[in-house]
């Protein structure tokens, strides 16, 4: 799969900064490059601590605020995957096709909770284990992932092309749906034409939710 195309800052950084700080900036970010086995997993992190923030809630209003967290994290990482990383299990890595529609078998199932989660009320009986039934399938997928299937890609990237792929997954979770719309493609290019029609509606709505930070609704460009 082709890179999503690199944003043009060069005029800006050049009318703006001074050389010493675009010097610096262009420092920083070399040394900030991550592996995409390692974006990857700080996505996991980051889900799985929403996820104990949405249990450990002690009001409806807050488990409301972290229930949209998590729905937005994880409904961004996993189409963010099927548009850039299983398309790479794909290209590069020995039996990566089978590799590929196996983890989107997992996502699909994961996707479709999520779907019926993130619908439900706070109040509702069924809120604490649909969320536990969801995560307890999400586990097996991300420890197999973590495990034998991003191990399997790195070892066949260079640096550079690993990096690359972690640059274009972060800006692809930018621009994708942040809710579960299990109903629709899970394989490019039609899952790019799907996401970039449902986006908008979700990213509007998205502004009328209630979000844990005071800040408001997470900003997509610092995820």
């Amino acid at each position: 799969m082709a890179f999503l195309p690199q944003l043009r800052t060069t005029t800006f950084n050049r009318l703006t900064l001074p050389t010493t700080t675009r010097r610096t900036f262009a420092i920083s970010s070399a040394a900030m490059a991550s592996r995409i086995s390692d974006t990857i997993k700080r996505d996991h992190r980051e889900i799985e601590s929403f996820y104990d923030q949405v249990i450990n809630a002690t009001d409806e209003t807050e488990k409301t605020k972290w229930q949209n967290q998590f729905t937005w994290e994880l409904a961004r990482h996993s189409i963010g995957e099927e548009l850039v990383v299983y398309p790479a299990f794909e290209k590069y890595v020995s039996g990566g096709a089978e590799l590929a529609n196996k983890d989107r078998r997992d996502h699909q199932a994961v996707k479709e909770q999520l779907k019926k989660f993130q619908n439900l009320k706070a109040s509702d009986p069924q809120f604490i284990p649909t969320i536990k039934a969801l995560m307890g399938d999400l586990s097996k997928h991300i420890k197999d992932e973590e495990t034998n299937d991003l191990p399997k890609l790195e070892s066949v990237l260079s640096q550079e092309e690993s990096e690359k792929y972690s640059t274009s997954f972060g800006r692809t979770k930018m621009f994708v749906p942040s809710r579960s719309h299990p109903s629709a493609p899970d394989k490019p290019p039609y899952e790019t034409v799907v996401g970039l029609l449902a986006a908008p509606i979700d990213h509007l709505a998205d502004l009328f939710r209630k979000w844990p930070h005071t800040s408001g609704m997470p900003n997509p460009s610092t995820k």
